[in-house]
């Protein structure tokens, strides 16, 4: 018997090794693939930075090769033209406010809807997620009419209000999603410690929802701070004009100025990934959590 144990285990580790290659293969291909992925979006991104230090006549000749000489003036000529000292500062300000508010909005609301029965809470829900279907451009003209009545055009509040408007509906969506994995435990015991329902929401509910949390302030930043059709009907004053209609300073009647425009779009996006940066660990505890669930 002890002889027959003994042939017998030489045929599993052949086994175990066949399982092991195939696994590896298999991470590899995965991880070739996601490469490949990575780098066909961030290529745009190095495009743009090498050209950045190109004259317009070099970008024209050798739009794809690196730069002969790296010409930082361009960076002092999108400063200058695109007046981003103003325009950024007027970015942020747009950008920051419209997500705090949406933010905050869109938390209280989808904590009332996920974790309250009420009449009429899935009519309520349906219509704000109605919203995600109306598409901004044809909104341009009745929401210019309205800012214009209540005297809000030029203002950074009249900017402020449609992209709260706007950004509403994806970040309740994604956020009740979120909140109604939540089991009722939770509550019912913080009920028994005292706490009332603003507290749970509070102290609770929303630690809990940072994943989506940091979801949603990246995509309602990302939107806010690219957004150009509402921003070229409200704003007319040249000292509220938020960046993307200070980068269209660079398109001239007659001629571009492709590097100094490269160079503007470069500092444009710095915000945005220095915001993903900050919030890039809860947004991957986010997606891994909903990974497990599924």
């Amino acid at each position: 018997m002890a002889q027959t144990v003994f042939n017998k285990q030489p045929s599993v580790q052949p086994q175990q090794s066949q399982l092991n290659t195939k696994r590896y293969a298999k991470r590899s291909i995965i991880y070739f693939l996601l490469i490949i992925y990575a780098l066909i979006n961030v290529y745009p991104i190095l495009w743009m930075v090498i050209n950045s230090f190109k004259t317009n006549i070099e970008f024209a000749k050798h739009p794809f090769a690196f730069p002969a000489q790296f010409l930082f003036e361009n960076y002092k000529t999108a400063w200058e033209t695109a007046r981003l000292d103003t325009y950024f500062l007027n970015s942020i300000i747009v950008s920051v406010a419209a997500v705090a508010v949406t933010v905050f909005a869109g938390a209280l609301a989808s904590y009332f809807l996920a974790r309250f029965t009420f009449k009429w809470g899935k009519m309520t829900y349906a219509f704000f997620v109605f919203g995600m279907l109306i598409p901004i451009h044809a909104t341009l003209v009745p929401m210019f009419l309205l800012m214009k009545n209540l005297g809000l055009l030029n203002t950074h509040i009249g900017l402020i209000l449609p992209y709260i408007a706007f950004n509403l509906p994806i970040t309740i969506f994604i956020l009740v999603s979120f909140m109604k994995a939540f089991p009722k435990d939770i509550e019912e015991s913080a009920v028994m410690d005292g706490c009332g329902v603003f507290r749970i929401f509070w102290s609770i509910i929303l630690p809990m929802t940072k994943p989506a949390l940091a979801t949603v302030v990246i995509l309602n930043f990302i939107n806010n701070w690219n957004e150009f059709s509402y921003a070229l009907v409200l704003i007319n004053d040249e000292a509220l004009k938020t960046l993307p209609l200070g980068l269209a300073n660079f398109a001239g009647q007659y001629t571009t100025n492709y590097g100094a425009q490269m160079a503007g779009l470069t500092m444009a996006i710095i915000p945005t990934i220095v915001i993903y940066m900050l919030l890039e660990e809860h947004l991957v505890k986010g997606m891994t959590a909903g990974a497990v669930k599924g």
